[in-house]
């Protein structure tokens, strides 16, 4: 059905209300309260409100605890490309979001900084019984199937070292705490393109974990996390699938990691 005038009217009058809005946040260095961005706008404040409630709605605006206002991750995903410069989560959410589709199931990705792998972003399932990993959370590299992937990259004198530095704590009973077992795992993982996490960091989750090969800083990977009971090897061609359509992504472009992603959980 065409728009008619007056419609396309209020429409574009909307978005000349938002360039206003996103105008007056930058020049309030990016965090501003409702009643500074109303009053710099000259918008009543309850038209202020619905129309950053629906940016909100789209990634455009976030909001913080103290009901303050900033640029959303949408707005800094476009700023990041068109500078050249790309967020690897940003590059990574639409296919994992494909992948958890797919699988039902959550998708996480990992980065490794130094013994550990941290968690910088997710694609949860929304099934009822699921498993979800906080982004900035971090475990051993031993102890997920990712992590294991990354240990076989630097060799076994690596990994004996590994083994040596942290003492590869038992985070339950299946966690692979020897060093010439935990190689030989890593090594075969390593050959055939995958690795399988089976209740080692955590009694009931099982995950299967791949490696992203683009340049990257960083050594990256992707994985499904669900219930031991279903998880499923034939998962694997649409985890390859998932890496390889990011690793295509990833081409020619300066990747960062956002570094509130890198942070703990409070």
């Amino acid at each position: 059905m065409p728009v008619s005038t007056p419609d396309r009217n209020a429409s574009i009058q909307v978005i000349d209300r938002l360039r206003a809005l996103l105008d007056a946040l930058a020049a309030e260095g990016g965090n501003a309260s409702l009643k500074i961005l109303a009053a710099v706008t000259g918008l009543a404040p309850s038209t202020a409100f619905r129309i950053l409630a629906s940016a909100q709605d789209n990634a455009l605006i976030a909001r913080d605890a103290a009901g303050h206002y900033r640029f959303g991750p949408h707005l800094q995903d476009w700023a990041q490309l068109a500078h050249g410069r790309s967020d690897l989560r940003a590059i990574a959410r639409p296919v994992m979001a494909w992948l958890r589709d797919q699988v039902q199931e959550t998708v996480n990705l990992t980065i490794q900084q130094g013994d550990e792998v941290v968690y910088v972003e997710r694609a949860t399932s929304s099934r009822m019984m699921r498993v979800e990993q906080i982004i900035g959370s971090r475990a051993p590299l031993h102890t997920t199937a990712v992590g294991k992937l990354m240990l076989a990259l630097d060799g076994e004198t690596a990994v004996q070292s590994y083994a040596v530095r942290t003492g590869l704590p038992a985070l339950t009973k299946h966690t692979l705490n020897n060093a010439t077992t935990l190689w030989e795992n890593a090594r075969l993982s390593s050959e055939r393109g995958y690795a399988l996490d089976n209740e080692e960091a955590e009694i009931g989750v099982g995950c299967l974990g791949v490696l992203l090969r683009g340049h990257l800083p960083w050594n990256a990977g992707l994985s499904i996390s669900a219930p031991i009971e279903r998880r499923e090897e034939s998962w694997v061609p649409l985890l390859q699938e998932a890496a390889r359509r990011i690793d295509t992504r990833l081409q020619g472009q300066t990747v960062t990691v956002d570094a509130v992603a890198l942070e703990g959980p409070p």
